[in-house]
């Protein structure tokens, strides 16, 4: 891909530059004539030829190896789109993106288990991944314990009636009621069965809370004793992001700092929240080390198990000179920037990164507040180096 993009710059600049070129014929002495290959600069001869490593035909260069300029013609700079920034002081924010992943919040995670032995006479639901709401009936059982229950609770009545200044029937009251209570007995069933003084070996067992079945462990039919887990709901209106940091980058991320959320399928719609927790330890099999942080999802957009990215700051600096991506330019002897000198005149400069993000550039050293840096044209200007000055950039 290299290669292609040099031929078609090449070929570009012939066609942009060949006009001038030919404007500015000077007489140039034979033994300052060389000859290089426009695929591999490095490749200088004294005589016309083919190139030793693709076998391209050579062309003519000026050696001017200490110069390290280019003058162009305005209709040059034109034809090339070289558009040049003076350079100021702007903030900069470097971000880490990290992969992560969407994960129950156990939370929001209800058991429901029988705390009777008893019979399922009714199973009002039959699978798994069915959203109930709260208060919603999800089984009946028949309960010969419950039943017994009952009976003890209305003698006790009774006898707190007929002895009402016995304290010990009223305790003996209290007491079968908390049974029942203890059992999943309302306050209003209790008064129901108070009231009709009738038993009921049946009672209804309704969802604690609004979510969806993820586990359902009995058949209707079924035999149920007690403390069986019967049902598992999971409420996703919240859920966590989790993700893992190698031992290396516990440094960059604590408690509180402010993160910024992609979910796979939503990058449209960033989230902005903050680290909730940070492992204490790291994984004994992986060494890493997990942080997480919880997002709202009430219309159940989001499902656990999705893939997400999180991304955060771990280096800003308020004033430094920075430079848009296409501004610097990158081969084997470093890092190197077009500064226009004057209205017709560029200057190639080595410069020395600090940091970089996708965006722009904060450059350590090689260039000053206030010079007009080349940010479109630049690939173009240093194909036009290789082809007068036969070789790459040299400090």
């Amino acid at each position: 891909m290299k290669a292609i993009k040099y031929i078609v710059m090449l070929l570009f600049l012939g066609s942009i530059f060949a006009c001038s070129n030919d404007k500015k014929t000077a007489s140039t002495s034979n033994e300052d004539l060389k000859y290089t290959c426009s695929m591999h600069p490095q490749i200088i001869e004294d005589k016309m030829g083919k190139c030793p490593i693709c076998t391209m035909n050579l062309v003519k260069v000026s050696q001017q190896q200490n110069s390290k300029g280019l003058s162009l013609m305005e209709n040059q700079i034109k034809l090339a789109n070289i558009k040049t920034i003076k350079i100021g002081e702007n903030g900069f924010e470097d971000k880490k993106l990290i992969n992560a992943r969407l994960v129950n919040n156990p939370l929001n995670t209800q058991i429901i288990s029988s705390k009777f032995s008893g019979r399922v006479d009714r199973l009002y639901f039959q699978e798994s991944g069915v959203r109930v709401t709260k208060g919603q009936a999800l089984y009946k059982i028949y309960s010969e314990e419950l039943l017994t229950l009952q009976k003890d609770y209305i003698l006790n009545l009774k006898q707190q009636k007929a002895f009402p200044q016995e304290k010990i029937y009223q305790n003996l009251l209290t007491a079968a009621k908390n049974k029942l209570s203890l059992y999943g007995y309302s306050n209003q069933q209790i008064n129901a069965l108070a009231s009709k003084n009738q038993t009921n070996p049946y009672i209804m067992v309704y969802a604690p809370i609004s979510g969806v079945i993820t586990e359902l462990n009995i058949n209707e039919g079924q035999y149920v004793n007690e403390g069986s887990t019967v049902f598992k709901l999971e409420n996703f209106d919240s859920i966590w992001v989790e993700a893992d940091l190698y031992s290396s980058e516990i440094g960059e991320i604590k408690v509180g700092q402010a993160i910024e959320i992609l979910v796979a399928g939503f990058e449209n719609q960033p989230i902005n929240s903050e680290v909730e927790f940070v492992s204490p330890q790291l994984n004994d099999n992986s060494q890493i080390l997990t942080i997480r942080t919880s997002i709202k999802n009430p219309n159940n957009n989001f499902q656990v198990g999705m893939q997400a990215n999180i991304s955060f700051a771990y280096f800003s600096k308020n004033n430094g000179l920075t430079l848009p991506n296409d501004a610097v330019l990158r081969d084997e002897s470093g890092s190197h920037v077009w500064i226009k000198t004057n209205k017709s005149d560029f200057e190639y400069r080595m410069v020395e990164i600090l940091s970089e993000n996708d965006k722009s550039i904060l450059i350590k050293s090689g260039i000053n507040k206030g010079e007009e840096v080349v940010t479109s044209g630049a690939y173009l200007l240093s194909s036009e180096y290789f082809l007068k000055k036969g070789g790459g950039m040299t400090m």
